[in-house]
């Protein structure tokens, strides 16, 4: 890798994120460009450019986790639905090649014209008090 990786920056503890979890495995974070308000970020620790780099084992890791995050999400930012999201490529506008998942939450009003409400920069107490409810929801699923 010749340029370093944002998302191994963050992992490592280098860069600041609003985070709602890590283990060995994984790291969830808030979205810093949300599309709409509790935009999460599901993440592999190991670094991989695409899905297909990664070993099946460490893919189906990652995916077990997602609906339980997603719920966390959903319940957090009191969505009516949520959308999944992972881009592969420069083609399919991955914009950091770094596996990572996204977790979308959707509201019945967020998209009059059908279109994907616009991205925004998100400030860092928004982002922060949006993991802590996460955090908390996730907490709550675990009991």
């Amino acid at each position: 890798m010749g340029k370093a990786c944002i998302f191994c920056s963050i992992i490592a503890g280098e860069l600041p994120s609003a985070q709602v979890y890590k283990d060995d495995n994984m790291l969830v974070i808030m979205d810093k460009y949300p599309i709409n308000k509790g935009h999460t970020l599901v993440i592999p620790t190991k670094h991989h450019n695409t899905l297909l780099d990664m070993p099946p084992a460490e893919v189906g890791r990652l995916y077990i986790e997602v609906p339980r995050i997603a719920k966390a999400v959903v319940d957090a930012a009191g969505a009516d639905g949520f959308n999944v999201g992972q881009n592969n490529g420069i083609a399919a506008n991955q914009i950091i090649p770094h596996v990572h998942v996204h977790i979308i939450p959707r509201f019945a009003d967020d998209s009059p014209d059908g279109k994907w409400p616009a991205r925004r920069v998100a400030g860092e107490e928004e982002l922060e008090k949006m993991a802590q409810r996460v955090r908390q929801r996730l907490m709550a699923l675990q009991v």
